[in-house]
């Protein structure tokens, strides 16, 4: 049976449920610039009426309705739409690193023109065609030594300028794993007091918020994917392994990682595994740090010391003023002090490679002159080895190009002597050093009694860089070989101090039988400035102009595309967003209308409220005697 006082319990409920419609305005006008804050509304339903249906119910007609409750407080997400921004937000956090990092190469090169590495090279040049001229002129040495100097600090410049910008992503990489472990750790803390919420009935609105956040955040740093399929344990993984699992955080770790110049690495902090990454902010910087800026330096140096090994091929011959040859115009630092190349890589005590960067065959060869041999000679690559076959028909000359078009790590030309040399190239993982011939054999004869270069054909006669003394596999007698240079030349070579000292043993005549040539000979300086338009094969390109063509044309090709990669990703995030903003966000007008319904309604339930009270009082103090 309806007790009397019932209309007083009914007023009750309603000013409650005004209230707290009023109070969740209230929290949403204040959360209203709160980012990641997502609107909420209270959702009314009536209360259970009278009466059930059962036998002791009293004969009444129809159900009494007894006001309304708070159902819940929810907040108004589209969780389909917020899956969609976090799978975006890792390539947007990609372009943005990378955008920002290419515009710092594109700066380093973008280089006054009358003090660029381009125009320093060219005026080396010039004074070298300069001395050619006037080879018994003392000024003209001197021209040489300082626009010789004056290079070598331009190219040691730009090196420091690319290093530096590796060192920047290197430090970038371990705050940005600082950060993603913040973030991680976050999301596991959220997702325990989320569950003792959930538990006991509640919804944790503002909490399930703040993980959204740090989730969207986190997908920013690296690819992710959320499982949410145990209603229980909220579920973060990347790479193929789970980054959180309910309130459990897994951590990453950076460690110096030996076989990449110390530069940091980063693994998972249980079990060391090194991580992949396909997308994200921290994919971006480890992919620029140990590809694109390392290409470059690698370019750099590749240019560098093939720059220096023809001058010094040539100036080694001549002969300068006094007489004297046998002189390196420029000098570099061997990496290693061995003779042989021999070297200690896995720091054992014990050599078990060779680090030869430079192999000059016995024989003089003419490039136009056929061969008459078969065969197939074996080098290694990027990804294992790679063969080039040779026929009868074959000229020197295609042969060559056969080897330098055949994506090997060598490449070949014949010198100032008409000999073949084959040179390292740059390594194209970090594991491996630069400048290291790894393998090279020949089925035939081509490399062995043609060139001169090994003793014996087959696999068994192959040179190979992973055992000591690989050397004795060359031919022992004319065979020349160079020992690999000190790590990054571009930032150690120089102009050699003896000829600052001594400006007249600049070479400039190549003489003849061992004799310094006639007054007025400038043919070594002539050979020198030549370089400057000759196949040298500075790695796979062809020559130095080549090489500062094709540099300038790989940063503005990747400025571009990052340019244009990362507005194509802003204009997704920002439809995205601006999607979640016209369902999540807070409206200050649809708030304010709201919030005058409720005061109406508040208003309506106290004014029943008093409707009853002076009915009670009737009742109580007016009926009777």
């Amino acid at each position: 049976m309806q007790s009397t006082f019932s209309g007083i319990e009914l007023g009750k409920r309603s000013l409650l449920a005004q209230n707290r419609g009023l109070q969740t305005i209230g929290h949403n006008l204040s959360n209203a610039s709160v980012d990641g804050y997502s609107r909420q509304r209270v959702e009314l339903q009536p209360t259970d009426p009278l009466y059930r249906p059962q036998l002791n119910r009293a004969e009444t007609p129809g159900q009494i309705g007894q006001g309304v409750d708070i159902a819940r407080v929810e907040r108004i997400k589209d969780m389909l739409l917020e899956g969609r921004i976090v799978s975006q937000a890792s390539g947007e956090g990609y372009w943005e690193a990378h955008d920002k990092y290419v515009l710092m190469l594109e700066q380093v090169y973008n280089e006054p023109a009358d003090i660029s590495v381009r125009n320093l090279m060219d005026h080396f040049w010039d004074s070298w065609q300069e001395l050619s001229l006037f080879p018994e002129q003392l000024a003209a040495r001197q021209s040489v030594l300082t626009r010789g100097t004056t290079l070598i600090e331009g190219i040691q410049l730009r090196y420091q300028e690319l290093e530096q910008i590796r060192t920047m992503l290197n430090d970038e990489v371990k705050i940005a794993v600082a950060e993603i472990n913040q973030l991680t750790t976050g999301i596991a803390a959220l997702n325990e007091e989320i569950i003792k919420v959930q538990a006991a009935g509640d919804n944790p609105n503002d909490w399930l918020d703040r993980r959204d956040l740090l989730v969207e955040r986190l997908s920013g740093y690296i690819n992710i994917t959320i499982n949410t399929s145990d209603p229980d344990e909220f579920n973060v993984h990347s790479g193929g392994y789970q980054l959180v699992q309910g309130a459990v955080a897994h951590r990453f770790d950076t460690v110096d990682d030996r076989e990449n110049e110390g530069f940091a690495k980063v693994v998972w902090g249980e079990g060391g595994e090194t991580t992949q990454f396909s997308d994200g902010k921290l994919a971006a910087l480890l992919e620029l740090r140990d590809w694109d800026v390392r290409g470059q330096i690698q370019g750099l140096d590749n240019m560098a010391v093939n720059f220096v090994d023809l001058v010094n091929e040539i100036h080694r011959d001549g002969y300068g003023l006094n007489g004297e040859s046998g002189r390196d115009f420029f000098v570099e630092y061997p990496f290693v002090n061995n003779v042989l190349g021999n070297y200690d890589r896995n720091g054992d005590g014990e050599f078990e490679s060779s680090y030869i960067y430079r192999i000059t065959g016995a024989n003089v060869l003419d490039p136009q002159q056929q061969i008459g041999l078969s065969g197939t000679m074996t080098f290694s690559a990027p990804r294992g080895l790679v063969t080039v076959n040779y026929r009868p028909t074959d000229t020197v000359g295609d042969i060559i190009n056969r080897i330098n078009y055949s994506s090997s790590e060598v490449v070949a030309r014949l010198d100032n002597s008409g000999r073949l040399t084959l040179k390292a190239t740059p390594a194209e993982t970090a594991s491996d050093p630069d400048f290291v011939i790894r393998y090279a054999a020949d089925s035939g004869q081509f490399l062995i009694g043609y060139a001169g270069l090994l003793e014996n054909s087959g696999p068994e006669g192959a040179y190979a860089w992973s055992q000591a003394d690989a050397v004795s596999a060359l031919r022992a007698d004319g065979t020349d070989f160079a020992v690999a240079p000190l790590a990054h030349p571009s930032g150690w070579i120089g102009v050699n101090p003896e000829l600052m000292r001594q400006p007249a043993a600049v070479a400039a005549s190549n003489g003849t039988a061992g004799r310094p040539g006639e007054p007025g000979d400038g043919s070594a300086a002539l050979a020198i400035a030549s370089i400057r338009n000759t196949p040298v094969m500075v790695g796979q390109i062809y020559s130095f102009d080549d090489y500062f063509a094709d540099t300038i044309a790989d940063v503005a090709l990747k400025g571009e595309e990052s340019r244009i990669a990362l507005g194509t990703q802003q204009a997704i995030m920002k439809d995205l967003r601006d999607t979640r903003a016209s369902i999540s966000g807070v409206n200050i007008d649809e708030e304010i209308a709201q919030m005058i319904k409720f005061q109406h309604g508040y208003s309506a339930a106290a004014r029943f409220i008093t409707t009853v009270d002076q009915m009670l009082d009737t009742i109580i103090n007016r009926m009777g005697v």
